[in-house]
């Protein structure tokens, strides 16, 4: 039993001081930064999502689903504009700096671009806590069948993903999938504020599944983008690399059987 107690305790030394060693690591220039230093607050909101998404439906099966028109417009316009503002602070940025699109290795530089990109990739983790407000809403509207495995994983691991992006590396080639995703998060959440206005409205709104089309050729882009990263020894972390692919690959995987479903199938039925 001491054995086994002694292993545990030297284990977990061992992973603690890992964890310090690669906390050595992390870019300065985001220090002290809201949510940034420790990665308590990221994993506590999560997990906080989590136990939503199971104990909200529960909650929710004997009650009368609110209507949140008041409330779906404005958080889904403002949402859009926030993700302008990101997209265009990331362009304007990294045009200036004349940052590569194939590999951008991230240097710890205090240029005034360089901490634009840094700022706008923390806004960009930081909306990943705001679209929590997502799933709360379909919850609350019990738009149960809106509440999948794809919706879940995806708002659940991104917020976490990108801590691990503004703690390490807040610039260089991580501007990218953060400066598409906005622009492509502009159309969405255009797209979802004008749907509440129901049929009247939702009918001009036909581009909806050109922006699942958008997600999947980003999803495409990114693992093309990792996988010539580690062939040709692209100056990032080589784990980001590895890391990208395989989250790349579950979305290419999940967003395509989406599209599948909503879509394919519909157009043999018909």
């Amino acid at each position: 039993m001491a054995t086994i107690v002694n292993s545990t305790q030297s284990v977990l030394k061992d992973t603690y001081e890992y964890y310090l060693w690669t906390l050595s690591l992390s870019d300065k220039r985001t220090e002290g930064w809201p949510l940034v230093d420790s990665p308590v607050p990221t994993v506590i909101y999560t997990l906080l999502y989590l136990f939503i998404v199971w104990i909200g439906p529960k909650l929710m099966a004997n009650r009368r689903p609110f209507k949140l028109t008041w409330l779906l417009v404005p958080y889904n316009l403002a949402m859009a504009g926030l993700n302008a503002y990101i997209a265009l602070r990331l362009l304007t940025a990294s045009f200036r700096l004349r940052y590569s699109y194939i590999c951008e290795p991230c240097r710890q530089k205090y240029d005034p671009d360089e901490l634009q990109i840094a700022n706008a990739v923390w806004w960009y983790y930081f909306s990943k806590l705001l679209e929590f407000c997502d799933t709360f809403f379909f919850i609350l509207r019990k738009k149960e069948e809106q509440l999948t495995f794809l919706h879940v994983y995806h708002h659940s691991t991104m917020f976490g993903f990108w801590w691990i992006g503004i703690k390490w590396v807040p610039s260089g080639s991580t501007f990218l999938p953060a400066m598409v995703n906005s622009g492509i998060h502009v159309l969405m959440y255009t797209y979802y504020g004008l749907s509440v206005f129901g049929p009247r409205v939702s009918q001009y709104l036909w581009w909806k599944k050109y922006l699942t089309i958008l997600q999947l050729i980003q999803f495409s882009c990114a693992l093309i983008l990792g996988i010539n990263g580690i062939r040709t020894g692209c100056e990032f972390p080589l784990w980001m690399h590895y890391v990208l692919i395989i989250y790349m690959i579950s979305f290419i995987v999940l967003f395509g059987n989406f599209y599948m479903k909503a879509y394919m199938a519909k157009v043999r039925v018909d």
